[in-house]
């Protein structure tokens, strides 16, 4: 690989369509204020470099990002990029992955607003991230260890696997397609609704009204605390450890629980036959 190391960019497209080299030690800002510094490249990996302009990283394929720090200032990011990989690296910039395939992200700190949307194939490990909306009708995401700060997250996902995660959300999961989080905790207003095909699997569930009007909703080990007024119209297999607050003409299905607060039957705008179990 060639070396680009210790200097520093500011001009519009600085190292346009850069291929097969090391950029490392390397300051991207300036009075300048250019745009699009690494757009186009090829085959890089980027280290120990720090980032203030915008749209540094766009239409890249097979790059490496590590060690290195995006400010506020960076936005836009990542756009449209393929094969790439993030580690260590501190993300501050709104909208900062967008349309790009085949991200691995491990040990990241990330802080940006809309982050993630209509991303394919990624891969996040052992990191922190808040973001208002995340992973905007995104698809195939595996993650794995993050505490995840949010509110509208995870709307119109299809097909994404979270584990040993904490997610402090509101409208989690609303359109969702074929998503399964396990052994997390999930804090949440208004979880869910709408989704389908949706699995969670010993998990610690929050918050007022969750999981209602979903299809194919499965639940199995998990634990609801604070959650009334639960499983409105929506199709369920659920074994819930300990109470819910209340459960709300459920669809279909059936709901086993060691004990509900109150199991609302009447006011229901369809026909509702789920079976409801307390096992104490």
């Amino acid at each position: 690989m060639d070396l680009i190391e210790n200097k520093t960019f500011d001009e519009e497209r600085a190292l346009y369509n850069l291929q097969h080299t090391l950029v490392k030690g390397c300051t991207f800002a300036g009075a300048c204020d250019g745009e699009s510094v690494l757009k186009e490249t090829r085959d890089i990996i980027v280290e120990d470099c720090s980032f203030s302009l915008r749209y540094p990283i766009w239409h890249a394929k097979k790059y490496s990002l590590i060690n290195s720090d995006l400010d506020e200032k960076t936005r836009a990011a990542l756009w449209y990029s393929d094969d790439g990989r993030i580690e260590n690296t501190d993300i501050r910039g709104v909208k900062a992955l967008r349309e790009c395939s085949r991200t691995v992200i491990r040990n990241c700190r990330i802080n940006s607003p809309e982050f993630g949307w209509k991303t394919y194939d990624t891969n996040i490990r052992d990191s922190s991230i808040i973001s208002e909306y995340i992973f905007l009708d995104a698809k195939n995401i595996l993650i794995e260890g993050i505490d995840f700060k949010g509110k509208y997250s995870f709307q119109y996902v299809e097909n994404a696997d979270i584990k040993n995660s904490v997610l402090d959300t509101k409208d989690a999961f609303w359109h969702s397609k074929n998503v399964t989080v396990s052994d997390s905790v999930i804090k949440g207003e208004y979880l869910a609704w709408f989704s389908e095909g949706l699995t969670l699997v010993r998990c610690r569930i929050s918050g007022t009204q969750p999981l209602c009007y979903c299809k194919d909703l499965t639940l199995i080990g998990c634990e609801m605390t604070d959650c009334d007024l639960a499983f409105e119209y929506s199709d369920v297999e659920a074994d819930i450890i300990g109470n819910i607050d209340s459960v709300k003409n459920p669809r279909s299905g059936r709901i086993s629980a060691d004990s509900i607060g109150e199991i609302i039957t009447e006011g229901s705008v369809m026909e509702n036959n789920a079976e409801i179990e307390i096992m104490s």
